[in-house]
């Protein structure tokens, strides 16, 4: 399958009749691929968050036309939209603690490098804090500084240990002793497909 033909078949899983951020739906995508602006069109359908939960289906064709076009950060983020397809949505308000109080000195990548830990509120068995990890990325930015705050999506390594979250609950970031930073939940929401056994497993 080609990148037109991956297009294709992405716009035809976006509702045509349903508004994304910026106005445009996916009879627009349509005016872009008829004249062979793919990477326009790939763009504006990245942009279809507000039309409701989309199908695995959908980000993976949009995946795999970003690789054929050679789009690193589109395809990065399709796949990270195909994952939350399967594992579920969790964002959040982070703050990181400044450079003088953690050992961190360089910024946090933004696309979903970093995998740090996380205490949600589980227990260990001997009654302590159960650390979770969980993939990190942070929106609209390309990094995020010692003491910045940014809104973030988390990909949590095992979901259900995080299905008990819900928003305004307030959970920490740790990469070693002290604290790296808090978040406070912004927005939960259940898998759109029923998940994979690890969701790492096929992430490009």
């Amino acid at each position: 399958m080609d990148v037109l033909e991956l297009l294709e078949a992405a716009s035809l899983l976006a509702p045509a009749d349903t508004p994304a951020e910026n106005a445009l739906t996916a009879d627009d995508v349509w005016d872009y691929l008829a004249h062979d602006q793919w990477e326009t069109a790939l763009n504006l359908m990245e942009e279809f968050r507000g039309a409701g939960p989309l199908p695995v289906s959908f980000w993976q064709s949009m995946a795999e036309a970003a690789e054929e076009l050679r789009l690193e950060g589109s395809r990065s983020w399709c796949w990270w939209r195909w994952a939350e397809a399967r594992s579920g949505v969790i964002r959040a308000r982070l703050t990181l603690r400044p450079a003088a109080e953690t050992r961190r000195r360089l910024p946090i990548p933004g696309a979903g490098v970093l995998k740090p830990l996380w205490n949600v509120g589980n227990r260990a068995p001997d009654g302590g804090p159960s650390l979770n990890i969980a993939s990190l990325w942070v929106e609209n930015t390309l990094e995020l500084p010692p003491g910045g705050t940014a809104s973030v999506r988390l990909r949590p390594l095992t979901p259900s240990q995080w299905r008990h979250l819900a928003p305004g609950d307030v959970i920490t970031m740790h990469e070693s002793a002290p604290v790296a930073g808090t978040a406070t939940v912004l927005e939960v929401r259940p898998p759109v497909e029923p998940p994979l056994p690890q969701v790492g497993e096929g992430l490009r």
